[in-house]
């Protein structure tokens, strides 16, 4: 599945009561010409990382998706921190470049972006009616599920490895530490710590990493290494949640709100060690990594890393998901404390598993 062509351009609702039968025939009419919606019933709307809910829709004429999945800015605080991340308005304009991309992803149906307020609406696909299910930590995958998943990366991958961006795709950042990221990436750091000690769980961090300023010198390093090397386009937030499961034993990926440019390691190292349990990661990672090296090569890269400078390169990965799901424990609202609990335990036995360093340099 790619992004399909084309993909409407709608203008922004301003609230979730302006998604009218009006603004969702315009968002559908580019895919299904001639639709006309007569009514739209919201299901209730998720307050994350985004606003996003679920739509049923009745046509009086033509036929569309009976149930579709929209996607909105949510609360300022929320608006402040992707903005903090540079995410507010890549994945719409991802979206409305109509750039195909082959991966396992929702079909897109309609985009909106207002960039003077910053803010943007996406109508894409309910996967749900395909059989999918999301994915979430604290039911880890199947080895074979996220070797598919690894496939579905190195093909994204390989389309853009090492080469000029189409000018459709012009608009995205290479990875970094933002500015505006850093003073939140420490005070969540340092309050993520602190949430984990009281609930009595503090020595599953790494000894190496048990001070706020350890953890944070650590995450910014490996910035610099997620932009070092061959550059291709990255999902960018490839943790387990972001992704889905088809009946045929498919992995999909959808929000693309960090969509970026960098280092193939970062999508790969933050899927495989935040999707497996730690036994199966343990056990299978090297043969994962090489299915995803086969893949890419498959997909025409010739230039790929050999294995061991891509073992080097994955053993550098943890520091990131580990800071990453601390942020999110301190935070409370993007995901549940059991998910942020269970992400942070296996980021933090990859670090020592694979004897990372907050230095960047490997011992």
């Amino acid at each position: 599945m790619t992004i399909a062509c084309p993909v409407a351009r709608v203008d922004v609702p301003r609230g979730w009561g302006k998604v009218t039968p009006a603004f969702m025939t315009e968002a559908l009419a580019a895919r299904y010409p001639g639709v006309v919606v007569s009514a739209v019933q919201l299901a209730s709307v998720d307050n994350g990382t985004t606003s996003r809910t679920s739509a049923e829709i009745t046509y009086s004429a033509g036929r569309g998706p009976a149930r579709v999945f929209v996607k909105a800015q949510g609360r300022l605080d929320h608006r402040l921190v992707l903005a903090a991340v540079r995410g507010l308005l890549p994945e719409a304009k991802m979206f409305l470049s109509n750039e195909p991309l082959p991966v396992e992803m929702p079909e897109v149906y309609g985009v909106g972006v207002d960039a003077r307020r910053a803010d943007t609406i996406v109508v894409i696909e309910d996967v749900t009616a395909r059989g999918a299910a999301p994915n979430i930590a604290t039911s880890p995958l199947s080895v074979d599920q996220v070797g598919d998943g690894l496939d579905g990366l190195a093909r994204l991958h390989a389309r853009f490895w090492d080469r000029p961006l189409p000018a459709s795709l012009r608009f995205l950042r290479p990875w970094t530490l933002a500015s505006g990221w850093t003073p939140l990436a420490l005070t969540g750091v340092g309050l993520g710590v602190h949430k984990l000690r009281a609930a009595g769980h503090g020595a599953v961090l790494p000894a190496a990493v048990r001070s706020r300023s350890r953890l944070f010198r650590g995450f910014h390093r490996y910035s610099a290494m997620a932009r070092s090397g061959a550059q291709t386009v990255l999902h960018g937030d490839a943790h387990v949640g972001n992704t889905y499961a088809l009946p045929d034993g498919a992995t999909g990926f959808y929000d693309w709100q960090l969509v970026r440019t960098g280092a193939w390691l970062h999508d790969v190292g933050y899927f495989m060690v935040s999707a497996l349990r730690t036994e199966d990661r343990r056990t299978h990672d090297r043969d994962l990594l090489t299915r995803y090296l086969e893949s890419l090569r498959a997909a025409g890269v010739s230039a790929a890393p050999d294995a061991a400078a891509a073992w080097a390169s994955y053993r550098t990965t943890p520091i990131y998901g580990l800071n990453i799901f601390l942020q999110t424990l301190a935070l409370g609202d993007y995901q549940s404390d059991a998910v942020s609990a269970t992400c942070i335990e296996r980021f933090a036995s990859a670090f020592d598993d694979l004897a990372t360093s907050t230095s960047g340099v490997l011992h």
